[in-house]
């Protein structure tokens, strides 16, 4: 878990609910309700994020709990800021609010806040609270109280010390040792991940950039690779890709070495390749992504990355 779960400092495994088990990572904490959660599929209409949850509570129910695990934990810091935000909506007819927080193993509160998501079309919400414990192996919960239906998208909790500060950055702590080690070179994102067991799952940078809840999480090269140690949880979010990584080399001072698919897949796994004729895409994937480096301010992907940016 280099990128997710290591230097990109999300600590929310599976915000999105994109994992091949939609629920990976979360534990329903108490199910008083008839309905509960519901994961809801609408690939046909955002095939990039197809999965939300929808939280529904009826007239006279309990609370409804999830917790999220983290990447095999979250590390947490006493006084540390942290900030909390969600993509949601819900009818006006609803009146579900959220009571998010921190807890240590042993059950114990280390840091809470309220959210109230009114809006009845998706709309980002964020809210910052403080931790009061250093704790390595912290969860999330969020409980839901009221009644009525809430949509839930891309929960994300990231730590306020992020390197520069950049908001859904990178650990400073982790990218501080890069910088130190006064590399070179960075070479990203790596070669048998760019490969893909097969074609179809091949690493493609264009999907990668822009807005972080439109880039499509995929399986992690890694996922089931040894059968002696399987990491069923191994996904890629995506929020470290191709401009976090130009972004981090210029920081640590090191010249950016990005690799790209030349159409052959893993030649352990399937051995696909591309035929000759068919190569054009690829030889054209290499000439935006260096456009999208070193172009000009009025170029075709750097103004693709300005709008970004300004949205």
């Amino acid at each position: 878990m280099a990128a997710d779960g290591g230097i990109y400092a999300e600590l929310v495994k599976n915000r999105s609910f994109e994992f091949a088990k939609p629920l990976m990572g979360w534990k329903i904490l108490k199910s008083y309700t008839i309905e509960g959660v519901l994961i809801i599929n609408q690939s046909e209409t955002n095939p990039s994020n197809p999965r939300y949850a929808r939280i529904s509570i009826g007239e006279g129910e309990a609370s409804f709990g999830l917790s999220n695990e983290g990447f095999r934990g979250m590390g947490i810091k006493q006084g540390m800021t942290f900030h909390f935000s969600v993509l949601a909506r819900q009818p006006e007819e609803s009146s579900l609010k959220m009571r998010i927080g921190l807890v240590t193993p042993e059950g114990e509160n280390i840091g809470t806040t309220n959210l109230a998501p009114e809006s009845a079309d998706w709309k980002k919400f964020a809210v910052n609270f403080n931790a009061s414990a250093t704790v390595p192996k912290a969860k999330l919960t969020i409980w839901f109280e009221g009644k009525g239906a809430l949509d839930l998208d891309m929960i994300s909790l990231f730590p306020d010390d992020a390197w520069k500060h950049r908001p859904g950055g990178l650990r400073t702590d982790l990218v501080q040792l890069l910088a130190d080690l006064k590399p070179g070179f960075l070479h990203f994102p790596g070669g048998c991940f760019m490969e893909g067991r097969e074609l179809a799952t091949r690493y493609q940078w264009k999907k990668t950039i822009g807005d972080v809840d439109e880039r499509q999480v995929m399986v992690n090269r890694w996922n089931t690779e040894f059968k002696h140690r399987p990491t069923p949880d191994y996904f890629q979010s995506f929020g470290l890709d191709f401009f976090e990584y130009f972004q981090l080399a210029e920081d640590i001072g090191a010249q950016p070495l990005p690799i790209l698919s030349c159409g052959m897949a893993c030649q352990f796994n399937t051995a696909e390749v591309v035929p000759l004729d068919q190569l054009d895409p690829y030889i054209q994937d290499a000439l935006d992504l260096i456009e999208f480096a070193n172009g000009s301010a009025d170029s075709k992907w750097v103004c693709k990355m300005a709008d970004w940016h300004q949205a």
